[in-house]
């Protein structure tokens, strides 16, 4: 990449901030950002190799926007922009994230088939398709050691018995009524994606 190249990507990236911060002064120190411009930085950062200036994107997003659940695509980044940082513990939290918005995203990452369908989607970032557009890929460079970290992660023995536990339960709730049962089931749902 050049250096023009990096120069234009970061006046996008200076750009997202402004927006962010007019967005906050709109709404009253608020954001609304209806737009998801938030979820635009860390794909630049990555493109200009600006780790740890995506480490620092990734506080401001996590102090700004507690609650958000983020996109697959965007944990993704989120936990390789960690990585290269050498913050193994956020990126390892992230990667829980990640795996559990979209379950065939590792997968797509990796270049093989999805072993992990959900038969019932229960939203449409779970889907194949949703990755349609997802193109990175662990044939390139500067992924391949985070490649390597992420079959680590993914065959550590506790997180399988997560992952397992956690298609056992989706596959209760596609024939569990409304009532107490699914409720718990729903519960401890949502407890497994949260590292």
């Amino acid at each position: 990449m050049t250096e023009q190249q990096v120069k234009r990507i970061q006046v996008k990236i200076d750009k997202c901030k402004k927006a962010l911060a007019a967005d906050k002064r709109k709404w009253g120190g608020y954001y609304d950002d209806s737009r998801g411009i938030r979820y635009l930085a860390p794909e630049l950062y990555i493109k200009i190799k600006d780790y740890e200036g995506g480490r620092k994107y990734l506080k401001w997003f996590d102090k700004n926007f507690p609650d958000d659940s983020g996109f697959p695509e965007f944990l993704f980044e989120a936990t390789f922009i960690l990585f290269k940082c050498g913050d193994l513990k956020g990126a390892e939290n992230k990667a829980h994230r990640t795996y559990f918005s979209n379950t065939c995203l590792f997968d797509k990452f990796m270049g093989k088939l999805c072993e992990n369908r959900l038969e019932k989607l229960f939203s449409s970032l779970q889907s194949e398709e949703y990755l349609e557009n997802f193109n990175y890929t662990v044939s390139d460079d500067e992924f391949h050691d985070f490649g390597v970290w992420i079959e680590t992660f993914l065959s550590d023995g506790n997180f399988k018995k997560l992952a397992l536990e956690y298609f056992e339960i989706e596959e209760k709730l596609s024939h569990t009524e409304v009532g107490p049962e699914r409720s718990k089931l729903v519960k401890r749902l949502f407890d497994i994606k949260k590292p």
